[in-house]
């Protein structure tokens, strides 16, 4: 038993060393994974994809029957319309820019009206406030958001107004807020939202979100006529 007991201690340097080893080699593989074709071709425009399978084809095809060499194509005919999907949903930055402008060029009363029906829209069940920094109390799947509307025209958004909300959140003691704004915000505006886990409802997603509630068709993507 001591024999056994000794030669089981000099393995374990050795068990170590292999599992230290192990764990390298999986990070390491994580890693590539990342910067592997496929990955790359995901994020690359979809028709690269397809001239990449169009050219394995080819080759393909010179050794192996042609049922073979299209089977070879499939995984990258399917990242070519996994690529295309996703990019056909990048908004045309245009026709969001003109939707932003006719939306601050409404009055406080037809864009608060516009932004009710949306939320309802959207599942939720809306309350009107009508004082402070907050605008709606929404309720939706048992949890309570605040939304700030009423500045929606400022040209840029710095952080008071978010801070506002985030007070006027916490004395409500709702869940989540939402801040509504049809013209740009500073930098230091989005990082106080990301640091409090607070919604910026602005840009495409504004647009689409309204677009929506009249029924009509998501702002179309870039390259696409309207």
């Amino acid at each position: 038993m001591q024999k056994y007991g000794a030669m089981r201690c000099n393995r374990c340097p050795e068990s170590s060393i292999l599992r230290a080893s192990l764990l390298r080699v999986h990070s390491e593989m994580g890693l590539f994974s990342k910067r592997s074709l496929f990955a790359v071709l995901s994020r690359s425009p979809w028709w690269l994809s397809v001239l990449l399978a169009t050219a394995v084809f080819m080759l393909v095809r010179q050794f192996m029957p042609d049922a073979a060499a299209l089977a070879s194509t499939l995984p990258f005919l399917g990242i070519a319309g996994y690529a295309g999907w996703r990019q056909s949903r990048v908004p045309d930055p245009e026709r969001v820019a003109a939707e932003l402008a006719a939306l601050r060029a409404m009055s406080w009363q037809e864009f608060s009206a516009a932004m009710e029906a949306a939320f309802r829209r959207d599942g939720y069940a809306v309350d009107a406030i009508g004082k402070g920094a907050a605008d709606f109390k929404l309720h939706k799947g048992g949890r309570v958001a605040l939304a700030g509307c009423k500045r929606w025209k400022v040209a840029q958004t710095g952080v008071e107004p978010l801070r506002e909300l985030l007070l006027a959140k916490d004395a409500a003691e709702a869940q989540d807020c939402v801040y509504v704004a049809a013209g740009e915000l500073s930098q230091n505006a989005r990082q106080f939202a990301a640091e409090n886990k607070m919604r910026l409802l602005c840009e495409a997603e504004l647009v689409q979100l309204l677009a929506r509630s009249k029924g009509q068709k998501d702002v179309p993507a870039a390259g696409h006529a309207p």
